[in-house]
């Protein structure tokens, strides 16, 4: 399940990844695998190999952006979400032994490299959906059922 929701930050940090990849990196690539083109035999030419393997990979990343953006649809903050947890929350949550998180609620396109965002298709997220501060969620676990409690909820 991968939820087509993305927040107002994440669509314009893909949206600059695109551009870069098809503004500076393509034309640069393109550059290099027609220098060792050039260079004749191309089957031992390790620089046409790699760059032309590098090509590959950035045209494969600029279809998948460009497919994604199409269908992806940006979230914004609402003055309706005050005091519940929705999409694009910071929440803090503290469980029994005093364990305390703080995370972001946003998109699975959001969730790469990011130790504080989770998606929210995640176990977490969706037994969080909807609750306020000094709730409880109960979320399911492969190691079992877990109880947090909701300190804060907060959208930037």
């Amino acid at each position: 399940m991968r939820t087509d929701l993305i927040t107002r930050e994440g669509f314009d940090a893909l949206q600059q990844e695109l551009n870069y990849l098809w503004r500076e990196k393509r034309p640069d690539v393109t550059a290099k695998v027609a220098w060792a083109a050039s260079l004749g035999d191309r089957s031992e030419n390790a620089d046409y190999q790699y760059n032309k393997k590098l090509l590959r990979e950035t045209d494969r990343r600029i279809r998948f952006l460009r497919k994604r953006l199409e269908v992806l649809k940006i979230v914004d903050y609402s003055p309706q979400q005050d005091g519940r947890v929705f999409f694009g929350a910071w929440v803090e949550i503290e469980n029994d032994d005093g364990e305390v998180l703080n995370f972001r609620i946003v998109g699975p396109d959001e969730i790469y490299g990011r130790k504080d965002y989770i998606s929210i298709d995640s176990p977490m997220a969706r037994a969080l959906l909807k609750k306020a501060v000094d709730d409880d969620a109960l979320v399911r676990t492969p190691t079992g059922d877990k109880l947090w409690f909701i300190n804060a909820i907060r959208y930037t």
